[in-house]
């Protein structure tokens, strides 16, 4: 990496363990301090569209959205300034938290950025019987659970190919989880902008607050928690969608596709020089075989949240 642009190193940089698609790392120069993200180009679920949503954060961040600012970014690498402030666990924010989290998401939505790639959204993977039959066969700790639940697995991906949904069609973040936030003095800052584009504004709002208004299972869902956030939206200006499942079909579909693109990873059974390390990939290969049967049954649960 040519970081020379960012001035002169004060001590090495450090790797920061914990992402779940790319590797980052802390520079301190004589200019500041910076998160280096180097993105993974081996085996990317999907392509970033890394100039436009550079824009985009610009974008933001002039705005007022609190974020990390926005230096650079390539094809391989992205640099913004080092936020602090305190991880956000995985468990129901504070009421005031959720709220703020909703007017931020209102004026995100209320951005006028160009955006010039139609939304999309790949088809589910249906090869499930397929995965489950390698998974058994090279031992993997979670195979027999995933073999158990190919049924399940196949029905998810029916309900995310299928399930309409109303629009209208924003262009956002798309990944605002516990782990892409920081608390700074008790109000949230909005990290990992690289996934941004247009989505409807049901998955949006529903992804976003079931995140943030659950612990790390579904036995502590806050429904308050989780009606701040809409709350916060509609009193930034926001319109909320029609209740219905479309407010969970992305939150679904995208965690079934990260447990497919890491189940894919562990059954090489090799480490690359790019992504998650594999110890990290078998993790989430596991919470997805054993947390998306149970967070697909209790959808109707969930709509209810909505209403």
């Amino acid at each position: 990496m040519n970081l020379s642009q960012l001035g002169t190193p004060v001590r090495p940089m450090i790797r920061v363990h914990g992402g779940f698609a790319n590797r980052m790392y802390r520079l301190d120069t004589d200019q500041g301090s910076f998160a280096v993200k180097e993105l993974n180009v081996v085996d990317r679920r999907s392509t970033y569209h890394v100039e436009d949503v550079f824009r985009f954060e610009q974008a933001a961040f002039a705005a007022g959205v609190p974020m990390p600012e926005p230096i650079s970014a390539s094809d391989t690498m992205l640099v913004h300034r080092w936020a602090e402030g305190e991880k956000v666990p995985e468990a129901p924010v504070s009421n005031a938290y959720a709220f703020e989290i909703g007017e931020i998401l209102a004026r995100i939505h209320a951005l006028d950025v160009d955006w010039p790639h139609e939304p999309t959204e790949e088809p589910a993977s249906h090869d499930w019987p397929e995965l489950a039959e390698h998974a058994v066969a090279t031992g993997q700790p979670w195979a027999d659970e995933l073999a158990s639940q190919v049924e399940t697995f196949l029905a998810i991906a029916q309900f995310v190919d299928t399930c309409e949904r109303p629009g209208p069609v924003v262009l956002t973040h798309k990944d605002i989880q516990p782990w892409n936030l920081l608390a700074r003095d008790g109000r949230p800052v909005v990290l990992d902008w690289e996934l941004s584009g247009m989505l409807d504004l049901s998955g949006e709002l529903g992804s976003t607050a079931l995140s943030i208004a659950k612990g790390p299972g579904l036995d502590s869902i806050e429904p308050a928690i989780f009606r701040a956030v809409l709350d916060g939206y509609v009193a930034a200006g926001g319109a909320l969608p029609p209740p219905g499942p479309s407010w969970f079909a992305f939150m679904i579909g995208g965690w079934l596709g990260h447990t497919r693109w890491n189940v894919l990873r562990c059954l090489t059974g090799a480490e690359t020089n790019s992504g998650p390390d594999l110890a990290l990939s078998q993790e989430s290969a596991g919470n997805g075989v054993r947390g998306l049967p149970e967070l697909f049954a209790r959808l109707p649960e969930l709509v209810r949240l909505v209403g």
